[in-house]
């Protein structure tokens, strides 16, 4: 695995405020880079028992699904475009049942960063909320066909200061045991991270 050099913060924040203005969001990391952490365990699988999934979500990233086939899972996933306020940033992911069966949801989304060689690299991903939305735990949810439910996924940094990780893009899928899709970050100031929280899949966003 390559992972980039991290770069400090200090310049890191007068780029990001050369690219976005005033709305710059980076803000030092704890020191040294933190290990691997799993994002925590959801389920989401179809209400109809001996339906199949995607590939799983764990070991290499799976191949991105296109915008319009729906994955054997009967779920799809995307990650909407980002929302900006002063020194943070946040995307909505949004899981939609794109099948023909009812399809149960209860936890969060799995969420990897990777680098440039598609490698994953060791990015906290947390359960939390943030600015742009409380985190109200866990909701067991059945979507008919057609319907959505989302959660927010927020950059948040660490009090301790420190480097921040550049990543590539992102591995998100609706549960760890789901198949992923893969969303190139480039062109994003979010591609420099700290942390990530997510919420959890609700039928109403939360704020």
């Amino acid at each position: 695995m390559r992972v980039r050099r991290t770069i400090s913060a200090a310049v890191l924040t007068a780029a990001a405020l050369t690219l976005s203005g005033c709305a710059g969001f980076l803000v030092p990391a704890g020191e040294g880079e933190p290990g691997p952490t799993r994002s925590p365990a959801g389920t989401t699988r179809p209400a109809e028992s001996g339906a199949t999934t995607d590939a799983p979500a764990q070991g290499a990233p799976s191949p991105t699904v296109p915008n319009d086939d729906c994955p054997a899972s009967g779920a799809v996933v995307e990650m909407g475009p980002v929302e900006t306020a002063m020194f943070a940033r946040a995307v909505t992911l949004t899981l939609t049942n794109c099948g023909k069966q009812p399809y149960r949801v209860h936890g969060y989304p799995s969420v990897r960063a990777l680098g440039d060689d598609g490698e994953r690299i060791p990015v906290p991903v947390n359960a939390g909320g943030s600015m742009f939305g409380n985190d109200e735990g866990p909701e067991e949810v059945m979507l008919k066909p057609g319907a959505s439910v989302r959660s927010t996924l927020a950059w948040v940094s660490t009090k301790e200061g420190g480097d921040l990780i550049e990543g590539d893009a992102l591995e998100i899928a609706a549960a760890p045991d789901t198949g992923a899709r893969v969303f190139p970050l480039e062109g994003h100031d979010i591609r420099l991270m700290d942390e990530l929280n997510t919420t959890a899949w609700r039928s109403k966003p939360t704020r």
